[in-house]
């Protein structure tokens, strides 16, 4: 097993050169449908399996293609992945789609949404300050 701290750095520099290959290194056009980024990568303790989170923008159409292509791309990757980075054993990579940051976004919109409707609903009352700081208790 290897110590926390190289699985720390083995990740970072599976997500640094799969950065580059997503910009430079795959041919496929379908990666490029959709606007793909690294959200993270986690690395197993013994090095052999690496998950990368993929956050891609787009419709669900653009979604589907470009996992489709990330997937068919799966063996290119591993094998530049495996020469750039000289480890014993290359680890097996999986791409999975995160969506995250689309769940973030509408739990935004929701809480806002949420106080424009209780701003609404009060109406005026929310000008006067509240009876516990009427002026005379000041």
């Amino acid at each position: 097993m290897a110590t926390e701290r190289r699985v720390a750095r083995v990740a970072e520099v599976i997500r640094r050169e799969v950065s580059y290959l997503l910009m430079n290194g795959i041919k496929d056009d379908r990666v490029g449908v959709g606007m793909v980024s690294i959200t993270d990568v986690d690395v197993s303790g013994d090095l052999q399996h690496a998950r990368i989170f993929v956050s891609i923008y787009g419709t669900p159409e653009a979604q589907r293609e470009t996992m489709l292509g990330l997937k068919s791309a799966t063996p290119f990757v591993r094998r530049q992945v495996g020469q750039r980075l000289q480890l014993r054993r290359t680890p097996e990579i999986t791409f999975l789609q995160d969506d995250s940051l689309e769940r973030g976004s509408r739990v935004v919109a929701l809480l806002s949404q949420l106080e424009r409707e209780r701003q609404h609903s009060q109406g005026v009352s929310d000008v006067l300050p509240p009876p516990e700081y009427q002026e005379n208790d000041v």
